[in-house]
This record gives structure tokens, C-alpha cells and sequence, in this order.
């Protein structure tokens, strides 16, 4: 089925901000993480940027191929924000195409391709330096819809519930919306 935006998400241009400030992918309290920003495009798209840090590398002066792949599932799993549901991520097949140097900035974008019932169908693209730099790596997923509870079940309970006391209700919200 033809993925449709859902009429109360972000528009174009806004800016996403962290699903969960402990979330290595896009959390500001991560001393090494991504701190990736997404913003909502046209459709069902997000853009996202991050720059490698010294503390992202793999191979000296490279970003970690792992970086990279989180990158991309961080992106990916902000789709979700603009269907308005709380999926996780199933399946991530990654490709890398070119060595990431430390110090660039890679711009991502990403787009839902489709959704049959519990699944979100999307893919992803990195490119180095720009929008219209070299392409660097790319990804295709699925997501599963999931409820509240999985997060529940599974997450430790400190965070379940400091998460869940938040008084800023789309934060709240949005702390279950992204790929955990």
C-alpha cells in the first residue's frame, strides 16, 4: 500500500528534534553520539545531517561502519514520526560504498516506500559534503508496528518510567516513536 502522511505530522522543513535525550542516535545528552538532526520533508521523507566525530571512527581518521549504519537507522526510524506510529526496526541491509573521512558531514535522506498492515517499508541514502555530494552508503528496512507496551515489557524501568512521567506530552509521545 501507497504510504500516507498522516495529517497531524510535522511539516515540511520542521525540524524533528530528539525522540529521547538518551538515544545515541539523536539525544543530546550522548557525550559521543550522533546528536543526528531530521527534518521532515515532502511526503513521507526526512532529511538528516551529522558530522563524524574523532569518537565515530573505525579505521584511523574513517567513520566506524557500525556510525554509519546507526546513522541510517536513525533516519529511517523518523519516518515513523510522520505516520504517527510506534514501530521498531526489523530488518536493516546496509550498503557501503565509499570510506567516510572524519570531520565530514554526511547528509541523509530517506523515504517510506511502502506499508502492508504491522510493516513500514523505507530506504536510505548518505552523501558526503551535500544533498548532491558522492554517495557514501544506503540502506533498505522494515519497521514493525509495535504498541507501547513493547518498550514496557523490555526497556528498563528507570527510563520506562521517567519516560512515561515526562510532562511535556509529545516529547512523552515521541520518546516511543523510534527504532530501540
Amino acid at each position: 500500500m501507497k504510504p500516507v502522511r498522516h495529517p497531524d505530522a510535522p511539516v515540511p522543513g520542521e525540524l524533528l528534534g530528539a525522540h529521547y535525550e538518551h538515544c545515541f542516535g539523536c539525544g543530546g545528552e550522548q557525550t559521543h553520539g550522533l546528536r543526528l538532526e531530521a527534518r521532515a520533508g515532502e511526503g513521507v521523507t526526512v532529511t538528516a545531517e551529522f558530522t563524524v566525530q574523532p569518537a565515530h571512527q573505525g579505521a584511523p581518521g574513517l567513520a566506524h561502519g557500525g556510525i554509519l549504519a546507526t546513522a541510517l537507522d536513525e533516519t529511517l526510524g523518523s519516518l515513523n514520526w510522520l505516520l504517527r506510529t510506534i514501530a521498531v526496526t526489523g530488518r536493516l541491509e546496509t550498503d557501503f560504498v565509499r570510506p567516510v573521512p572524519v570531520g565530514t558531514t554526511l547528509y541523509l535522506e530517506a523515504e517510506v516506500t511502502a506499508v502492508a498492515r504491522r510493516k513500514i517499508y523505507s530506504s536510505a541514502t548518505g552523501r558526503i559534503g551535500g544533498p548532491d555530494g558522492p554517495l557514501a552508503v544506503r540502506a533498505d528496512a522494515l519497521f514493525i508496528e509495535v504498541a507501547v507496551e513493547h518498550f514496557v515489557s523490555h526497556g528498563r524501568q528507570a527510563e520506562i518510567q521517567a519516560a512515561m512521567s515526562d510532562p511535556d506530552q509529545i516529547r512523552r509521545t515521541r520518546a516511543f516513536e523510534v527504532n530501540p
